[in-house]
């Protein structure tokens, strides 16, 4: 008999208990369904409800019952229906009609809202632990490797030299808006829905504060019926593990593009890349490739919940239950991602001697010259017309601008002197960058500086 049956003549037809239950998913909420539940009985017990002897029954009871199930001793079935639903039938076969007392004063409702915020809460603690770990690692390698020359790109076309630091600090700055977007969810996940009932509070004195306390929530709900049915930090929560996910897959392509042997500015440790079944030469970046195609189970998993809670009335429905496959499984994709990304990127050999070739070979100091023009009293729209007509010369006589003699550059101009040498130097190219967030050394170790207090600071 299911614990709201009574009002019903038939049992539940055989398809419809499968198609009903949560049971398979959602079981793993039983750590939080049982402290949730723990919280309750003892503001139960606080109020008066029940006893304090019925309440160290249940607080006893429930501690036990959470030992067998971590250890795989309690099975549940489809009859079960939830796992919230689970624990009582098998508390109440334990403990007999004491345990029926302990859902006195909730519902379902503002239960299962309660576990999936702890559950939430939790995830993301862990996540800004991986993330951090992540962002350790790229500093570690900027602060080691970062002052090695390379090429940047726009449209994946080689653009201006850069150092490799200041590629990587880049990604640096994405992880550092994920995690702070992290917190920011955590603030509207931290509100405690447990004493709201089914959607209009219940006919008794519920201790809120108390619940709170004892879950470690910063605040209540003010209102039943937004409490049961909100599901928007689940939504927050995808949204960030999605953009996340975006500056993850953006990284693994580029570390794919620059292992290719096109590029060959990375190795990749064996230990993060497979083989070829036919073909023996070759080297797969596959944890990148897993990285890049997980990123669609993410953020269909967000499709997923926004679609589920587009025209749902106030205040719990059934299509509710569809929040926690997707969330579960984008939150131990990204776990597992993050977890594995530190390490893979600690394996990275970086070639320094190809990524200054591809610089030195290269226009990347086209922009200089068009500056230097400039300098010599050229409006800007001229300058850098006349640079595209001596790169087209280059072209054509298979040179870059340090190889173009001075009298073929005073043939543009008189204008131009020996000192057009100088200013075209890569190295120099670099350290020119005068402005706040360029890519010269001093700014570079500026920004290293200002990312290691913010990573010191978590």
């Amino acid at each position: 008999m299911k614990a709201w049956q009574g009002r019903f003549k038939e049992s539940t037809h055989h398809l419809m208990e499968k198609f009903n239950a949560s049971i398979v998913f959602d079981k793993r909420l039983y750590e939080v369904d049982i402290k949730g539940t723990i919280a309750h009985v003892t503001m139960l017990s606080k109020i008066g409800i029940i006893t304090e002897n019925e309440k160290d029954i249940l607080v006893k009871g429930l501690n036990t019952l959470f030992q067998d199930i971590k250890s795989g001793q309690v099975e549940f079935t489809l009859q079960d229906e939830d796992i919230h639903m689970g624990i009582e039938r098998v508390l109440t076969e334990r403990l007999g009609p004491v345990a029926k007392k302990m859902h006195t004063g909730r519902s379902r409702n503002d239960q299962v809202a309660t576990d999936i915020k702890l559950y939430v809460k939790e995830a993301i603690i862990e996540i800004k632990g991986l993330l951090k770990e992540v962002m350790e690692t790229i500093w570690t390698l900027s602060n080691e490797y970062g002052f090695m020359m390379m090429p940047g790109y726009t449209h994946l076309q080689k653009a201006q030299p850069i150092y490799l630091a200041y590629h990587l600090n880049a990604y640096i700055h994405m992880f550092k808006r994920d995690y702070e977007r992290l917190e920011d969810v955590y603030k509207r996940t931290d509100v405690l829905p447990l004493g709201s009932g089914a959607l209009a509070g219940v006919n008794y004195s519920s201790d809120r504060e108390l619940l709170a306390e004892l879950l470690g929530f910063e605040s209540i709900t003010s209102n039943g019926l937004d409490a049961v049915s909100d599901r928007d930090y689940i939504i927050e929560f995808q949204s960030t593990l999605s953009m996340m996910m975006m500056h993850l897959s953006r990284f693994s392509e580029e570390l794919i593009l620059w292992q290719t042997e096109q590029f060959g500015y990375i190795t990749i440790g064996d230990g993060f890349t497979t083989g070829s079944s036919l073909m023996p030469q070759k080297k797969n970046p596959d944890a990148c490739e897993l990285i890049r195609g997980k990123t669609g189970r993410v953020y269909g998993s967000l499709m997923n919940i926004l679609t589920v809670m587009k025209s749902l009335p106030l205040a719990y429905n059934k299509d509710m239950q569809e929040d926690k496959e997707g969330l579960f499984d984008s939150i131990d994709t990204v776990a597992l991602i993050l977890s594995l990304f530190a390490p893979m990127l600690e394996s990275i050999e970086f070639h320094e001697s190809k990524m200054k070739s591809d610089v030195y070979n290269s226009f990347l100091n086209a922009t200089e010259l068009a500056d230097y023009l400039v300098s010599k009293q050229f409006p800007f729209r001229e300058a850098h017309h006349l640079t595209g007509e001596l790169v087209k010369y280059c072209i054509e006589n298979n040179l870059f601008l340090l190889d173009v003699p001075l009298k073929v550059y005073q043939s543009y101009t008189p204008l131009i002197d020996e000192s057009v040498y100088e200013v075209l130097k890569f190295e120099n190219a670099l350290e020119n960058k005068m402005s706040f967030g360029s890519t010269s050394t001093k700014s570079v170790k500026e920004d290293l500086q200002i990312l290691k207090g913010f990573l010191d600071a978590l």
